[in-house]
């Protein structure tokens, strides 16, 4: 099987005491690698390496222009390495090949876009009466530490990487145990694009007592950005609070999607196919909450049950496959299962689904649930869609609020007043109109509640990741 170490420094090692871990492809069930496993050590060595590379080195001084062009020549890589990024992310976590390609084109463009947001972006300027001028300079913050998920592993690496990078800061990436291959893969390439040593080092193992908790309460760190389970982004958020470390969490979600009667529908039931079955459900943007008016609650859960069982599935490395045949992990597999059981339900029954074989679990659609069920309020992180039928605008937005989740919601109806109304009342990071998964790179993205704290994406990003400067000036000495 083929190794794959540490980036620390811009060198590929093992861990300090050797350690390593399997890489276990879930469809085949069986390990394709071996990984480095990281622990304290390894993690302040690699905080130490991006402290020098800040503080001693050329990647914050720069400049935009030169950083613009470099992160450019790391996403022609990317582009040209396209298929061996895809296929890891697919053997790591079971993504469908298709899928895999899709993401690995969207972290391309996060790098190009932040690199050149970097490099357009303007500071502030103001004008003073007093014989004063004053402008802002908005500076690199630091060393960052990004710990990335399993879901979407490159993809939300570089959500985090690009725009540390763009605006001249040093990154300790820590992926995912369960998907550790495409994070060192791109540290390779952004080593041979021209990023300094030290710039963007790579540690891989686990959280709590091993590299995680390292590196979230290393003194040396300036900011922690993280995606993940929202329990988690609590420990992370106490841990960084001891250093008054800034954080960016990104965490769970219990997406709702509320259907009108005016939908519509064939455009509605594509989406909410889309919005709970791709990628198995393990999406934190899912839309497991599914609200449909009671006019047509009927035709819609007819179609909707058909387009869930027409989806292809099958090996996630055969391009035709739609839906993979297995969960990301059998501890995740375990879980999503767990929810199935008559109790989890609370006198809901399942439309079509249900356990698969191996470590799958099939598109499944549940009726008939009550708001207090576990189904309803817990994240499930699968395949798993609750569908309730509405009667007024009220009754949906309530129940679509009434989470302690507010990553994501989306809203299905051809009147623009009911759009912008119900829009309004959400209380949710982002709202989709008619449409699910689509992105402008600069607007805001986070959650409220137990969906975490800040945003990022363009101007958002530009604050995190840079430490805001006022230079204040005497212009006149009269």
């Amino acid at each position: 099987m083929d190794f794959y170490g540490h980036i620390i420094d811009g060198q590929e090692v093992p861990s300090i005491d050797g350690a390593t871990m399997d890489d276990i492809d879930p469809y085949t069930r069986k390990p394709w690698a071996t990984i480095a496993c990281g622990g304290k050590d390894d993690a302040d060595l690699a905080v130490a390496a991006a402290r020098k590379a800040f503080d001693e080195g050329p990647w914050p001084r720069m400049g935009f222009e030169k950083r613009q062009a470099i992160i450019h020549r790391l996403a022609d890589l990317m582009e040209e390495h396209a298929d061996e990024l895809a296929m890891a992310d697919t053997r790591d976590m079971g993504k469908p090949i298709t899928q895999a390609h899709h993401d690995v084109a969207r972290s391309v463009w996060n790098f190009r876009f932040f690199a050149d947001h970097a490099r357009l972006s303007m500071a502030d300027a103001y004008p003073m009466d007093s014989g004063h001028h004053a402008y802002s300079r908005l500076d690199p913050a630091g060393v960052v530490v990004a710990i990335s998920p399993w879901n979407f592993p490159l993809m939300m690496s570089s959500w985090k990487v690009a725009p540390a990078l763009a605006w001249g800061n040093t990154v300790v990436l820590k992926p995912a145990e369960d998907t550790p291959v495409s994070a060192t893969i791109l540290a390779r390439l952004a080593l041979e694009a021209g990023i300094p040593p030290g710039v963007l080092n790579v540690v891989h193992g686990y959280g709590p007592n091993s590299a995680g908790a390292a590196l979230t309460t290393n003194p040396g760190v300036d900011r922690i950005t993280f995606t993940g389970e929202s329990g988690t982004g609590k420990i992370i958020s106490k841990c960084a609070a001891e250093n008054l470390v800034p954080v960016s969490l990104e965490l769970g979600g219990k997406g709702a999607n509320i259907v009108f009667d005016d939908a519509d529908l064939d455009n509605a039931v594509y989406w909410a196919v889309q919005a709970i079955f791709r990628n198995a459900g393990q999406v934190c943007l899912a839309g497991s909450r599914l609200y449909v008016q009671s006019g047509i609650y009927d035709e819609f859960m007819k179609r909707y049950k058909v387009a869930a069982e027409a989806l292809v599935k099958g090996d996630p490395k055969d391009p035709s496959t739609e839906f993979p045949m297995a969960m990301a992990s059998e501890e995740h597999f375990l879980k999503v299962t767990s929810f199935l059981d008559e109790k989890s339900r609370s006198g809901g029954s399942i439309l079509t689904g249900g356990q698969g074989e191996g470590w799958s679990v099939n598109p499944t659609i549940i009726v008939d649930a009550p708001s207090t069920a576990r189904v309803v309020l817990e994240e499930i992180f699968g395949p798993v869609v609750v569908a309730t039928k509405f009667d007024t605008e009220d009754e949906a937005v309530f129940a679509a609020n009434n989470t302690r989740y507010g990553l994501n919601a989306m809203v299905f109806t051809e009147n623009l007043h009911t759009a912008h109304r119900v829009s309004a009342k959400l209380r949710a990071g982002t709202v989709w109109v008619n449409c699910f998964f689509i992105r402008d790179l600069r607007s805001p993205f986070g959650g409220v509640g137990d969906s975490g704290v800040g945003r990022e994406g363009g101007n958002f990003s530009r604050e995190f990741f840079t430490e805001p400067k006022a230079v204040v000036m005497q212009i006149d000495n009269g």
